[in-house]
């Protein structure tokens, strides 16, 4: 701070003259709080509303089918914005499928073969062991709780009782 403000700072009479100036207009500002509100009151609208400055009335006439001339070119032709070089090749058909198999028990009569109760999809089927129940799929083993089943390359799908499996099988 200059050297002229500290003297000012420390001047008695200076200090009392800035304190009591304040609390002056803390008074006059107190006492000043109670005024007279404006009056206020409801006034009509002198002027008109406003005009829209956009003719929207020949809109309609403007975008109206029968103002456009008719075109001059073929419209089987293709379009000139078309190729055919970026349309992707045609996916290869799938070479398998899934079924549904649910094995549902087996039964024996007397001395005969074990002849095995399945869903398949929504029909239910009944065949012995050995059987083919869906291309390259037969039947190899059933037992209380499950089926084998297997294919020519002898891989097996084991199904639970009561289970519903999805198999992939080829296409014939």
């Amino acid at each position: 701070m200059p050297p002229i403000v500290k003297r000012a700072l420390r001047n008695r009479w200076f200090v009392i003259a800035v304190h009591a100036g304040m609390w002056l207009l803390l008074y006059l500002a107190l006492a000043g709080l109670r005024g007279k509100a404006p009056d206020l009151r409801d006034s009509d609208g002198a002027t008109s509303p406003p005009r829209s400055s956009v003719p929207v009335a020949g809109l309609e006439r403007l975008f109206s089918s029968g103002v456009w001339p008719k075109s001059l070119v073929e419209t089987n032709r293709l379009d000139p914005f078309v190729t055919h070089y970026f349309i992707p090749p045609v996916a290869p058909p799938p070479t398998t499928r899934k079924i549904q198999v649910t094995y549902l028990g087996f039964y024996q009569t007397g001395g005969g073969p074990k002849n095995t109760i399945f869903k398949l999809g929504d029909s239910f089927l009944v065949a012995p062991i050995g059987a083919r129940i869906a291309t390259n799929l037969f039947i190899a083993d059933a037992t209380m709780q499950t089926l084998t089943l297997t294919n020519l390359a002898l891989q097996t799908n084991v199904l639970s009782l009561n289970t519903n499996k999805e198999i992939i099988v080829p296409i014939q």
